[in-house]
């Protein structure tokens, strides 16, 4: 078999090696899952939070009232 017919041979299983092998896949799936949970605890953290300043803010105001 001549030098540069090896290396055609070589390649090709190269390649098939790549293509079956799925594990970076699964990483990088794993990785979108884990930033899109990351961006939704974010932002229920920030709903709550401004929620909470609200409440704390209404109930300063009424306690003021009582106050005077």
């Amino acid at each position: 078999m001549p030098e540069a017919r090896k290396g055609v041979v070589h390649m090709k299983a190269l390649v098939l090696r790549l293509v079956r092998n799925d594990e970076g896949q699964d990483l990088i799936e794993y990785v979108l899952i884990g930033t899109l949970v990351s961006i939704a605890v974010v932002l229920g953290a920030t709903a709550l939070g401004t929620n909470l300043n609200t409440w704390y803010n209404n109930m300063a105001g009424k306690v003021s009232g009582w106050a005077v």
